[in-house]
Formats: structure tokens, sequence, C-alpha cells
């Protein structure tokens, strides 16, 4: 697929390029929060404001092809960012913020007509020209981006908290987040299968012992200072069966997690290629399921978002607001 094609594609989806490799999109849920119709399940469950959030990733490109992801995973971001220069971590932030301004324009209301037919809480508006949390999740995987501990380390700096999410294949990365106290605010390990031969077929990783690399992550986990979830996909037919419990079980037992985030697959942008409606689970599914982990593991179903087909589980509903923004 040619670079300009899948570029003007992701524009048309409401992605905006910044620098040589990373990227910002305004997440539905923003909008929404902006017209008071509705917050995102981060939101509900762990107190981040969705109109404050600037979903962002520091780079495009991936060592995975998993199924279900809706990002464009048969183009190569990373054999396009070879040749290009690295851009530092005030580039992505202030140019991600930048670009995340230029986006909001468009909600804001600037005659008396625009008034009458436009929804948007202005005051929100005003707000989000700052955001606070950075969702570093949007498209490829952070822990490429050599620089993501100083990225995460600024952004601390400056007062904001991030949600970084992972699939797990670099586990020194982690330790070396740990060891220089970059770790971010909460971090997400994406651990949509359970055993190795599903992990092949899910995942097409292009990384050599992959499945090693994740566990070595998952045991890791318990070693960190900082909020923890074990984050599963669920796709009918796929990761939903009475044997993927018992597996996922033993998994997030290992790695002891904070929480457990179970969200159910959704067929859109690039994924409604591979994947179809039919393998979307209705919310009551992911309660069933939730159900079932819940027993296998003795963690309480916290809370559920049902308009984002999402469950979260832990130990204590006490510990899931983040009272730190």
């Amino acid at each position: 697929m040619e670079s300009d094609k899948i570029k003007k594609t992701m524009e048309k989806q409401g992605y905006r390029f910044v620098g040589n490799h990373s990227a910002v999109k305004i997440c539905r849920w923003t909008k929404k929060s902006l017209r008071n119709e509705g917050d995102c399940y981060k939101e509900k469950f762990y107190g981040i404001k969705s109109h404050l959030c600037c979903q962002i990733t520091p780079w495009l490109g991936c060592n995975n092809q998993c199924v279900h992801c809706w990002r464009p995973i048969e183009f190569n971001f990373n054999k396009l960012i070879e040749s290009r220069k690295i851009d530092s971590v005030s580039e992505i932030i202030d140019g991600g913020v930048g670009a995340q301004k230029k986006l909001l324009v468009g909600f804001k209301k600037s005659s008396r007509k625009a008034k009458q037919m436009s929804k948007v809480d202005m005051q929100k508006w005003r707000e989000a020209q700052e955001p606070m949390n950075f969702a570093i999740s949007l498209s490829g995987e952070p822990m490429i981006y050599d620089q993501i501990g100083e990225l995460i380390g600024e952004l601390r700096k400056r007062g904001k908290t991030s949600f970084l999410v992972t699939n797990g294949l670099n586990p020194k990365k982690i330790l070396e987040l740990k060891d220089k106290n970059y770790l971010p605010t909460q971090l997400y390990v994406s651990v949509n299968s359970s055993n190795r031969k599903n992990y092949k077929k899910f995942h097409r990783s292009s990384v050599k012992d992959a499945w090693e690399k994740l566990n070595r992550t998952l045991e890791i986990l318990p070693l960190l200072n900082c909020r923890t979830v074990f984050r599963i996909n669920l796709i009918k037919g796929l990761n939903m069966n009475e044997k993927n419990v018992k597996e996922f079980a033993q998994l997030i037992k290992k790695s002891k997690p904070m929480f457990v985030e179970l969200k159910g697959f959704m067929s859109v942008g690039f994924a409604r290629e591979r994947l179809g409606y039919d393998k979307m689970p209705w919310h009551n599914d992911v309660i069933e399921f939730a159900e079932k982990l819940s027993k296998e593991t003795r963690l309480k179903i916290l809370g559920e978002h049902e308009r984002s087909c999402a469950v979260v589980l832990g130990k204590s509903k006490k510990d899931l607001k983040i009272t730190s923004q």
C-alpha cells in the first residue's frame, strides 16, 4: 500500500501526523464530552476527564500485525520511518498538542448563529486547549520510540498524567523505565491471546520469541511502582472460550496487575477488512466472560461501561480513581 494513500485515508479518519513518526486523533469520547453527550470508560473507571485527554502515538510503526487492529497494519510504517530524522520529546508533545488544538477549532462557537447550532460546552472547549492526560495508545507500538521514558518524564514535569499501552514485547525497556523513574501513571499490557499457539495466529509478530518476551513482561509487572492493567480485547470465536478463561486467569495470577480490563472487539477502521461484525461480542458477552474470570482469579468486577463494551476487575473499588491529576 502506498504511503500517500494510507496517509490520506488516515487523515479522513481524523488522524493528524506530527513530525516524522507521530500522530494524534481526537477520540470520539472527547467529542462527546465536549457536547455533554457522555464520557469515556477511562473517566468512569479511573477519573480521567474525557475532554482533557490527548490521544497520541510517538511511533506509528509496530512489531505486530494483530488481526483485530483498526490501524493499517498491512503498511510498514517502521520501514517508512527508517530514513527519517527521529523527533525529540518536545517536538512530539508540543506538535501533538498543537495538532489537537487545530482539530478542536471546528468545535468553537464563533457566531450567534453557530451558538444556536452547536452543542459544544464552551467551558470544556476552553479547558481542552490544555490536555491533562496523554493516552499513548493511538497507533503503533510506543516502546519502539527510543526516548519513550524521557517523553513520559517530560509529561510528568508539565503536570500531566500518562496512560501507556504496550504489547509487552520489550521487557528490557520496561525495566529501564522502572530504573530511571520514567514509568507512566498507568501502564497497560495488551494480552489478547492466552497461549502460544493462539498468539502466533492472532498477533503475527515480527519479533523472535514474542510469546516468551510477553511473558517476561508479565513477570516484571509486580515489580513496578505504577498502576498496571492487564488488558484483553475480546473477540468471538478467537479468545472467549472456557479454556481461554482458565489460561488468562493463570497469566493474571502471574502478573498480579492492579486491574484487568476487558474490552469487546469492534469491527471499525481497517479491522473491517479482516474481521466482520459477527466477531463483535455484545456487552452481556463481555460481562459473562468477566464473571467467569472473576471466579478464577478472585478479582471483583469493579465497573462497566456498556457503550464502550468494557469491564474492569480488581481487588478494591477505592483504588480505581486516580487522585494525582
